[in-house]
């Protein structure tokens, strides 16, 4: 959609444009479950007076510029265009209302948003399932801020159960550094140095090749066809323990690359299942790196302020990762593929190539515009995109917990998050098929 030059527009940033082109368009499922039945009739109110003027991009639709750049362009919402309540027979079993539950997720993955219309939608599942006594769905494009922009949003519609009137608290991260940290680290940053330099000239000449020359092999996750993006997707779910994500937490220090891990080595275990040593084949991981250091939860009204230590938007970073080959030793010993994926990322944060891919990339963007960009040196030759959320909670607030995915066209997506890990296996060229 253009617009006319006297409108008064916002600039998108690069990562915004390239989440939503003709060739990408990423979009978040966010499922908050309710542990008592849904009332509807205050929805209207509270999506008008709360979740509104949280950020005018909630108000606001994607234009282009004749030479392909995007902005932001308010509009007046039509609230009906946005909340929907599905309508299912009354009186069935919770089985029933678990499979037209995930049917519907599938079938909300596969629509895309309307131009004309702001980037998000909320819809009012009010049936029983097995987990909840109804669920909300938050049907929102990447485009709009990145998860810990997105949950913030969430969050600042809440209100504490014991006095509303104070503003929502969590814990802070705490630090991992010892008493003598500091000088310990300036030691073990000199060795770090050399190596990734070395990491930093390799990545980077590795990310350049596989985002222009070379391609990943045919496997059964990526069939290399045309058109596949038009097929059904589904949406199913795997749950790890929090108990268990403490252990690694506690153990490694890390969660997130321990979790890709195991992401991957179920990916090969799949891949192994369905055609013989396709489990060694060449593929490569698009991870999107979250660039936040995140110490805790922060406001939207702190977000959205001028020079904003955390501010609103997407802040991430591309990441090609090399999936690691599934030998025969590692089907009977699981953990040692999951610490060589871990390895693996480690030794790529250790390098620039992150920075110097974005680099790359913004050059490309301005010289060629942004819809080049993603379709000729992002993601054509990659077999599956991986992302991870690093903002997760409970709320005591008669909701359990919200649990999210990403569905993507036309790549195949996987994101995962702590105790609820959400595995969204679209069909795409490069994906399923």
């Amino acid at each position: 959609m253009e617009f006319e030059r006297d409108e008064a527009l916002e600039p998108m940033s690069p990562s915004s444009q390239y989440l939503r082109s003709s060739v990408l368009s990423l979009t978040i499922l966010g499922i908050l479950e309710s542990e008592v039945p849904i009332d509807d009739s205050l929805t209207m109110p509270l999506v008008k007076d709360v979740f509104l003027p949280i950020n005018h991009r909630f108000s606001s639709i994607m234009v282009s510029e004749k030479r392909g750049a995007k902005k932001w362009k308010r509009v007046e919402v039509n609230l009906k265009d946005h909340v929907k309540v599905p309508v299912f027979p009354i009186g069935m079993s919770n089985d029933y209302y678990d499979e037209a539950f995930s049917e519907y997720l599938s079938k909300l993955g596969m629509e895309q948003f309307p131009p004309n219309r702001p980037l998000w939608e909320i819809h009012i599942f009010k049936y029983p399932t097995k987990n909840a006594a109804g669920n909300l769905i938050f049907k929102l494009h990447h485009s709009l801020g990145d998860g810990y922009s997105l949950m913030g949003a969430l969050l600042s519609c809440l209100q504490r159960v014991d006095n509303p009137s104070f503003p929502l608290t969590f814990p802070t991260r705490q630090s991992n550094l010892g008493p003598n940290g500091n000088s310990r680290g300036f030691f073990r940053r000199v060795p770090r140095f050399f190596t990734g330099l070395i990491n930093t000239v390799y990545d980077f000449g590795s990310n350049v090749l596989k985002s222009s020359l070379i391609e990943d092999d045919k496997s059964p996750i990526r069939s290399g066809d045309d058109g596949v993006e038009f097929r059904p997707i589904v949406v199913t779910t795997t749950t790890f323990s929090i108990d268990h994500i403490k252990q690694i937490k506690d153990k490694l220090k890390t969660l997130n690359d321990v979790i890709t891990g195991i992401i991957i080595f179920g990916t090969r275990l799949y891949m192994q299942k369905m055609e013989e040593n396709s489990g060694k084949a060449k593929c490569t991981a698009l991870v999107l790196l979250n660039t936040r250091v995140i110490g805790g939860y922060t406001s939207v009204s702190e977000m959205i302020k001028p020079n904003a230590e955390m501010p609103w938007g997407n802040r991430f970073a591309f990441l090609q990762v090399p999936i690691p080959k599934l030998t025969d030793s590692e089907l009977s010993n699981p953990l040692k593929f999951v610490k060589k994926a871990r390895q693996l990322i480690k030794r790529q944060k250790n390098s620039a190539s992150v920075f110097l891919t974005g680099l790359f990339l913004d050059a490309i963007r301005r010289i060629r515009g942004p819809e080049v960009c993603i379709k000729f040196h992002l993601i054509p030759n990659c077999t599956l995109c991986i992302f991870g959320k690093q903002f997760w909670t409970r709320l005591n607030c008669g909701c359990r917990y919200v649990p999210g995915n990403v569905t993507m066209h036309p790549q195949h997506v996987e994101e995962f998050e702590p105790d609820n890990i959400k595995h969204d296996g679209s069909y795409g060229k490069n994906g399923f098929g």
